[in-house]
């Protein structure tokens, strides 16, 4: 039996999360071919795309960067090479605020400022960042660097986890997140108050909360839990949390009332959470 070698499985699984592995998978799952032909493909498109599609991210805004990052439905426990893959878009800097920050607090502190919004902006986008994103492909640190910037601040906010890859076998961040929003949104709390206590953007929040109502409403028909998944493309877990919550609902007068507010909400145009509560987070 051989030695692990860490720094060698880290590298490998930094080279499972590029634009050319997220086409390799795709190729290889949608044509059914081998890894050899799969990446043929990738060699012939590079080859008679390249010169075209080279230097072709100008759109991207200043301080910004394009990252390959896990889907976040992908369970923890799957190997990063077979797992779905996004490429996401995310604010390194952002400008004069950060400058100050990093001027007047070093560079410890503009990490730790930027850990929780960029790991938001990335689950917004379907995905989530691992310690080594945050090392090698933002920050270019090393990954013990990182992890005691988690430290700090999963004990500075104890109560609001950062939605990492790694934590969601432990907790499940992503599901914790999307109910505890739910949750709120049920208490009555309005998209601004939602906003500052979960630390999530507006859309990350309309998001949930829109994916939770056609749930209830799919659950009235009396639909069972993986036709409901199916249908809302969502992990049967999120489903039946997202049942059990209407159980409350049955329960508590409360939330049957905020309940059916979000139906109703949800029955307009523009559906849950639209330009009215977009409008009120202004």
């Amino acid at each position: 039996m051989g030695v692990r070698n860490a720094k060698r499985e880290e590298l490998r699984r930094l080279e499972c999360k590029t634009l050319d592995a997220q086409f390799r998978t795709v190729v290889r799952e949608g044509l059914n071919c081998s890894p050899f032909e799969a990446e043929a493909v990738v060699d012939v498109v590079q080859e008679v795309y390249g010169p075209y599609l080279n230097g072709s991210d100008g759109s991207l805004p200043p301080g910004s960067i394009r990252l390959v990052a896990v889907d976040a439905e992908e369970p923890a426990g799957k190997a990063v090479a077979d797992c779905q893959k996004r490429t996401i878009r995310l604010t390194v800097h952002r400008g004069a605020q950060d400058d100050r920050c990093l001027q007047q607090q070093g560079a410890e502190a503009f990490r730790r400022s930027r850990i929780p919004d960029l790991c938001q902006e990335a689950l917004s986008q379907g995905a989530l960042l691992t310690r080594e994103d945050l090392a090698y492909r933002i920050f270019f640190i090393s990954p013990r660097t990182i992890s005691r910037d988690l430290q700090a601040l999963r004990e500075k906010v104890p109560m609001v986890p950062l939605p990492l890859r790694s934590t969601v076998h432990d907790i499940g961040p992503v599901l914790t997140h999307r109910v505890q929003i739910v949750r709120l949104a049920l208490e009555g709390k309005t998209m601004t108050q939602i906003c500052q206590i979960m630390r999530h953007s507006p859309a990350a929040v309309a998001n949930y909360v829109s994916t939770f109502t056609r749930c209830a409403q799919l659950a009235k028909h009396d639909m069972p839990v993986g036709q409901i998944a199916f249908l809302l493309r969502r992990g049967r877990g999120l489903v039946g949390r997202y049942l059990e919550l209407l159980q409350e609902c049955a329960q508590d007068k409360h939330y049957a009332y905020h309940l059916e507010e979000l139906r109703r909400i949800g029955s307009a145009p523009g559906g849950p959470l639209g330009e009215k509560t977009t409008e009120a987070c202004r």
